[in-house]
């Protein structure tokens, strides 16, 4: 499977998320959706992240947006850290990396010397249709959530 492309459909995907949801993209049709992946629940980036989006969360659904967040941490990782931090938004585990895969962001890290694979952060704008419309890639978090609301009023 290859990566989307800008102003090209995503191919469709199902995916356990909390709230003992499953996600499937084509079921989202109708709605912007934007996907946004990151390393690890409960660290300092990946909260801030959270938060950020949680914060401008309103204003996404009055634009016909919904958020998701995507990571290879489990499902009960994944409603402490949603509980946490009262995301008003579902996180999606994608322990067997396919939904990585899809949108190719599992690249070569380093932490201390040592390399491994993880997740890029890297975010996603699906719109109504089903069509990649914007992509993040290599994120940073300060004013990140804020640029991709902003994305979403564009379209």
């Amino acid at each position: 499977m290859t990566k989307p492309e800008l102003d090209q459909p995503v191919h469709d995907f199902e995916a356990p998320a909390t709230g003992g949801q499953t996600v499937k993209l084509s079921d989202l049709k109708g709605s912007n959706v934007v996907l946004y992946f990151y390393p690890r629940d409960n660290t300092p980036g990946c909260t801030t992240e959270g938060q950020d989006f949680r914060d401008l969360h309103d204003q996404f659904r009055a634009l016909d947006t919904v958020i998701f967040g995507v990571s290879r941490d489990g499902l009960k990782a994944h409603e402490n850290f949603r509980g946490k931090h009262d995301f008003p938004f579902h996180l999606i585990s994608d322990r067997d990396e396919t939904v990585c895969s899809l949108f190719d962001v599992i690249k070569p890290k380093k932490l201390y010397g040592k390399e491994y694979m993880g997740i890029d952060r890297s975010t996603f704008l699906i719109d109504k249709e089903g069509t990649l419309r914007r992509q993040w890639r290599g994120v940073r978090v300060n004013g990140h959530a804020a640029e991709v609301l902003d994305a979403v009023r564009e379209l």
